[in-house]
């Protein structure tokens, strides 16, 4: 029989069908050159997107066992990219297998910096920019045949989530290693309470509860008079941008929808929920919200429940749980309790998943082993995309239509004189969705 999961899972990668044969259709189907190298080859490779997050990957890329070289980088941004070389070479000092060589002819910026980059010798990007462009990239660099390390989350809309689901095909056609930036995946701790609830340990798992409540991130950066125009504006303040960062539900709070969706082996149907903006009200605060909470339910009937908030002076927690029919697990604290009162808490070595996902990319480089984490993150981010579709319209939003409606909110122009999807009034205030008016589709 098939299961109700499996049978979502289908349902999800058939409408990305016709856009993998389309890709596929013009793309080299063999093993290409730099896909693998042998396990004392120096394995080259090249950054786009030179933020903290980039020039973090970058440093652990660096630190896996064998000969590693960081030779090309890419960024919208000249200064950016600077300041990246350089923290990069610090943070790597004194490590004898790892070099930073990026000649000024290696160093790329601009919008088009991506496909100067990939036209290199690299073995494997790091995709690191603003997640609104990572389908782009990620389609670019599967086509160009390179082995890939993308942080999450891989896209902002339902179009994007179609485009690297239909790339993440031609990917394992290729045989070219993806990994993804969900690191918990790779965390001893979070790897040993998952398999004990998968294998029945709480019973069966009928609800799940997940959080990142805290005070929020970075206040904007730049103000206009340091900028040259609203696109550079955007750029330089993404995480308040919609089609740049996907609210802070996408870009922050998928890591523990992603948990849900790893403990049921599946991803929501359908979601409904509330959200707004009640303290980050200024202009400088661009477009997303402050608070989401939302009710995801699965196949199966199981339901997820989500919040997420950037509220200071609250109450946080970034945390996860799932509730069985014998017991209940703090899957963030690696535990659980039955109700007979047996405990159970995981004890043994841990780890940095940071590290080790990096780890674990390149000795399948190196080995030639099967490896593509590209589809669970893609599907992890859908549900963080139709979490805000929830929000912004106060519907009841289904994962199946949100797919098939393969919306773009990306610009159609992309150059620093283009007009963002969203632009200010005379007063500096951008449009903020409303409940009730906004249409998820």
């Amino acid at each position: 029989m098939t299961s109700p999961n499996e049978t979502s899972r289908r349902n999800f990668i058939k409408t990305t069908a016709t856009a993998a044969a389309g890709i596929a259709a013009v793309s080299q189907l063999a093993t290409p050159v730099g896909a693998y190298a042998a396990g004392g080859d120096t394995l080259k490779i090249g950054l786009i997107g030179c933020g903290g997050r980039g020039s973090g990957a970058a440093s652990q890329a660096l630190k896996t066992a064998g000969n590693v070289k960081l030779v090309a980088m890419a960024d919208m941004f000249a200064d950016r990219l600077e300041a990246s070389r350089k923290r990069i070479t610090t943070a790597v000092k004194g490590n004898k297998t790892a070099e930073v060589d990026v000649p000024e002819d290696h160093r790329f910026v601009g919008f088009d910096a991506y496909k100067q980059m990939l036209a290199t010798d690299v073995d494997l990007v790091i995709l690191a920019t603003p997640p609104g462009f990572r389908p782009i990239h990620f389609e670019a660099a599967v086509n160009a045949g390179k082995n890939i390390f993308m942080e999450k989350p891989v896209a902002v809309d339902a179009a994007g989530v179609n485009k690297v689901l239909a790339a993440a095909r031609v990917a394992k056609e290729k045989n070219l290693k993806v990994g993804v930036g969900l690191q918990r995946h790779h965390q001893y701790t979070y790897r040993d309470i998952i398999k004990r609830i998968q294998d029945g340990e709480i019973g069966d798992v009928v609800a799940m509860r997940v959080y990142w409540n805290g005070g929020g991130v970075w206040d904007p950066r730049k103000t206009r008079e340091q900028v040259s125009g609203e696109m550079e504006y955007q750029l330089r303040n993404w995480y308040y941008y919609n089609w740049l960062c996907g609210d802070h539900i996408t870009e922050q709070h998928i890591h523990n929808l992603d948990v849900g969706n790893w403990i049921k082996g599946g991803f929501p149907v359908r979601a409904e929920g509330m959200g707004g903006r009640e303290v980050r009200k200024a202009a400088k605060y661009g477009e997303i919200y402050d608070h989401h909470a939302v009710e995801f339910t699965y196949e199966d009937g199981t339901k997820m429940f989500s919040q997420c908030r950037h509220i200071p002076n609250c109450w946080n927690s970034v945390t996860e749980w799932a509730h069985g029919t014998k017991g209940h697990a703090n899957v963030s604290g690696s535990s659980y309790e039955l109700y007979g009162g047996d405990k159970y808490r995981y004890r043994d070595a841990k780890n940095d998943p940071y590290q080790t996902e990096h780890d674990d990319l390149f000795k399948a480089i190196r080995n030639n082993i099967s490896y593509n984490e590209a589809e669970y993150g893609a599907r992890s981010t859908a549900t963080s995309v139709l979490g805000r579709m929830a929000t912004y319209s106060g519907k009841s939003v289904n994962m199946k239509d949100m797919l098939a409606s393969n919306i773009s909110i990306m610009p159609k122009e992309f150059s620093m004189s283009a007009t963002p999807p969203t632009v200010p009034d005379k007063e500096g205030f951008y449009p903020i969705a409303v409940p009730g008016v906004y249409k998820p589709y």
